[in-house]
């Protein structure tokens, strides 16, 4: 029988794999300028008449900026493959129920009434 030196496990100060990562605060402050124009183009959006396609815009813009507010000030873009894969699981049954509301809703017949 041969004898094996087994060493022990050394941890050189990270958890388990997990690496925290610091975001400078230069990317907080684009995220947020981005996201206050994002919002006044929501509110420009709003006084511009486009019929059915207004909730469409509007949507499209909230979504935008919610990928934007969970990316990076919630730190999903940093996360482990798991966690963007269930972000990303989410987001797109978002997107397929508001797109299945929005084909039934411009579908209708509205001046029929």
């Amino acid at each position: 029988m041969s004898e094996q030196n087994q060493q022990p496990a050394q941890h050189h100060g990270k958890h388990d794999g997990h690496e925290h990562h610091v975001t400078p605060p230069g990317v907080y402050i684009a995220i947020f300028l981005t996201l206050l124009m994002f919002t006044a183009l929501t509110v420009g959006a709003s006084y511009v008449e486009m019929g059915v396609w207004n909730p469409v815009v509007a949507l499209a813009i909230g979504v935008i900026k919610a990928t934007l507010v969970v990316l990076f000030f919630m730190g999903v873009k940093y996360s482990s493959k798991l966690t963007m894969l269930t972000v990303g699981a989410g987001i797109f049954t978002f997107l397929t129920l508001i797109s299945m509301t929005l084909a039934d809703y411009i579908s209708r017949a509205w001046g029929l009434w």
